[in-house]
């Protein structure tokens, strides 16, 4: 037998948490948790109740035609409303897991106890699901309030994947979060089948190992995709076979039928961009249906290799547009994913610019990542150089300073030693395309009537030249808009040191902290401001301690304190931090900090 995997480390739901346990305190009703299937309800609701006394009932497809069958441990099938609620009245806290599923007096039941009642309750149900009016009358009734889960960010899933053993390289990272799509339980199958049949190798020159070539299919993805695959219509297999083979597929080639593309569109199965491309609309469904279509079928269906070319020109070109008119929010790269899946060899044009859209995003190490699928491009070698040294390092083997004078490389090669000086000096010979490096480094006044009028960058630098607080929040706001998460994140940190407003600094520097920690380790001089500095001696030591992991009785332990100051000590920090209360910000804070200090 197969021993079960250990569960991951509980990560990426901190403030949920928390509000989680506000909720389920003396004296309040309870909460509903909501969320799409696999997002982590269950978890969270054992890490809100770990240590306290509390019963759990669940829902079960199979049993709601069963009076009261979530409650079979509890109450007799025979029991009166009257005598149900009699019964429960000792239990403080229950947990209902899969309240969509309840039976029907289940269901009334928990509506009971919520409304008259002494039980705190803690409701879990899935999202896009049919529950019961009972379950649904929680929180559209104001009985409850609800707390709805987003998938979990990317972020967060690169921390769980770390937790894994052999930490893997950003593309890897990201093809398993996309793959997922925050649901975790598939996210682990997907993890163990890649690991199970040795697909991962090692990365040169890093410590990460890096996952290329086609997804496993399992028996376990199979019976996740069979309900969505499973199609009646031959002609709705066939589109979907083609679009696994073929996809992102022009809608004017005359290949399908335009009422099969509706029934595969109304069943979620497909999307339609506004280019009138069609394209499968999970990405693991194209993954299931390559592994199982035959040879023969996929000969015939799949695209000719002139016309894939053709597509890699087209998604590098749309890429280069975005890149031109200063927007990188995020955009489908089909083709992308589709080079990885199939171990292809990447084009260095390609390359170069999905490494360039990733670091304007701030996804540096996705920079990186990419940069390296070319690593004798001399755009790829400029990018990795760039992403590296904006994440605080000085790439290996980098020419000395007066071989790469006037390139932006030299610029952030400097910034990176923290050598701010030669970083500037080395701005006055680039061209006005960089110019903006000027601004991000706070020295705005050196490129003033050098960025294109009326552009975001523009507004940045206007604002910081000028030393407006507000006007420096709005130029991140629209710059966040577009997808320069990383800029954002630095022209918040530079608003943070202008503000007059001791709460609007509070607020640009909890904004910033968010943005910046979205940016994949970024560490660049606006960055290190983010401010250890602002705490006392005791705050600061109980903050670097808290960023190590542990716990507020563990500090108190080590220091020599009662819990109750340690928890003081912190509120205090997170208030002068502007973290909002949020723990998980911590190591990054510690770090920069450290960084800015060296």
């Amino acid at each position: 037998m197969t021993p079960l995997a250990p569960p991951w480390p509980f990560t990426g739901r901190e403030d949920e948490l928390e509000s989680a346990r506000r909720c389920l305190a003396a004296g309040r009703p309870g909460l509903v948790v909501t969320g799409p299937a696999g997002c982590g309800r269950t978890r969270l609701a054992a890490e809100a109740v770990r240590g306290t006394e509390h019963a759990t009932v669940t829902g079960t497809p199979g049993a709601r035609g069963i009076r009261y069958a979530a409650f079979a441990h509890l109450l007799p099938g025979t029991a009166t409303p009257h005598e149900a609620l009699q019964r429960l009245a000792a239990v403080r806290l229950l947990v209902v897991d899969d309240a969509h599923l309840l039976d029907d007096a289940s269901a009334a039941l928990v509506h009971q106890l919520a409304a008259y009642g002494r039980t705190r309750l803690l409701v879990l149900a899935t999202d896009g699901t049919r529950a019961p009016e009972a379950i649904t009358r929680l929180w559209t009734g104001d009985l409850l309030p609800r707390l709805a889960l987003r998938p979990l960010p990317k972020e967060a899933t690169a921390r769980l994947l770390d937790s894994g053993g052999t930490p893997l390289d950003p593309l890897t990272v990201t093809r398993l979060h996309r793959l997922a799509r925050g649901d975790l339980g598939l996210l682990r199958d997907l993890l163990e089948a890649v690991r199970a049949g040795g697909r991962l190798t090692a990365v040169p020159g890093t410590d990460t190992s890096a996952w290329r070539g086609p997804v496993p299919v399992t028996a376990a993805l199979r019976e996740r995709t069979a309900p969505a695959l499973d199609r009646g219509c031959p002609r709705e297999r066939e589109a979907l076979d083609r679009l696994a083979l073929a996809e992102p597929a022009p809608l004017d080639t005359g290949l399908f039928d335009a009422g099969v593309l509706e029934r595969l569109e109304a069943d979620d199965l497909i999307e339609v961009d506004a280019s009138g491309a069609v394209r499968l609309a999970h990405p693991l469904h194209g993954a299931v249906l390559r592994a199982t279509v035959g040879r023969l079928r996929a000969r015939r269906l799949a695209a000719a290799p002139e016309d894939r070319a053709l597509v890699v020109k087209a998604e590098t070109a749309a890429l280069g547009r975005r890149i031109d008119e200063d927007d990188v929010r995020d955009l489908p790269t089909p083709v992308g994913e589709w080079l990885l899946a199939e171990g292809a060899p990447v084009p260095p044009a390609y390359a170069a610019v999905r490494a360039r859209f990733a670091r304007l995003r701030g996804e540096l190490r996705d920079a990186a990542s990419w940069a390296r699928q070319a690593p004798h491009d001399p755009a790829c070698r400029t990018e990795l150089a760039l992403a590296t040294a904006q994440s605080g390092a000085v790439p290996e083997g980098t020419p000395d300073r007066t071989r790469t004078a006037g390139t932006p490389t030299s610029v952030w090669n400097a910034a990176a030693r923290g050598d701010l000086t030669a970083a500037l000096d080395a701005l006055a010979a680039l061209r006005d395309g960089d110019a903006y490096d000027a601004v991000r480094l706070g020295q705005p006044e050196r490129v003033l009537g050098r960025l294109r009028p009326g552009s975001v960058f523009a507004a940045h630098a206007d604002a910081l030249a000028r030393r407006d607080g507000p006007a420096l929040d709005r130029a991140a706001e629209a710059l966040r808009e577009r997808g320069f998460l990383l800029f954002a994140a630095e022209a918040y940190a530079q608003a943070a040191h202008v503000h007059r407003d001791p709460s609007a600094a509070r607020t640009a520097r909890t904004r910033a902290v968010a943005l910046a920690r979205r940016c994949q380790g970024a560490r660049t001089p606006a960055l290190s401001g983010l401010v250890l500095g602002e705490l006392t001696a005791r705050q600061r030591q109980i903050v670097t301690l808290a960023a190590t992991g542990l716990t507020n009785r563990q500090i108190a332990e080590r220091l020599t304190l009662s819990v109750r100051t340690v928890g003081n000590h912190l509120y205090s920090a997170y208030t002068r931090l502007g973290t909002g209360g949020d723990r998980g910000a911590l190591p990054w804070l510690t770090e920069t900090a450290d960084g800015h200090a060296g």
